[in-house]
């Protein structure tokens, strides 16, 4: 799967941006989905995942109530709905695809993550 991650840009701490996946994979409702950032001088870390079905959602504690994924898989896209940005949330933001049997699984260990996109900035200003 070939992944792009797009939307990148700057926005004033509180604003709000969307960042979108397409396509996230053929058929898109194969893979379990995630949204992983790497902020300067510090290492990637897992931000959400979302199961196949998109009914499953996990968040890391930094971003819960402010961001959001959500999966189309007829239009094969992922989104990461980012509001109440921070100046910390500054990253580039990589979108990524693991695969599971289950529909209802999601996954937050990136090294089960096989497909990755290239990441977009997100930067933040206080």
């Amino acid at each position: 799967v070939q992944l792009q991650a797009y939307g990148g840009g700057s926005v004033q701490a509180g604003g709000f941006w969307r960042l979108r996946c397409p396509p996230c994979g053929t058929p898109c409702s194969t893979y379990v989905m995630g949204w992983f950032r790497q902020a300067p001088g510090k290492e990637r870390e897992f931000v959400t995942t979302i199961s196949r079905n998109g009914l499953n959602t996990r968040y890391t504690d930094s971003v819960k109530g402010r961001l959001t994924i959500a999966r189309d898989n007829t239009n094969n896209t992922v989104y990461l709905q980012m509001n109440g940005l921070k100046p910390e949330d500054t990253a580039v933001y990589y979108c990524a695809a693991a695969f599971t049997a289950y529909s209802t699984f999601y996954v937050i260990n990136e090294y089960e993550y096989r497909d990755w996109g290239q990441g977009t900035l997100v930067t933040v200003s206080s």
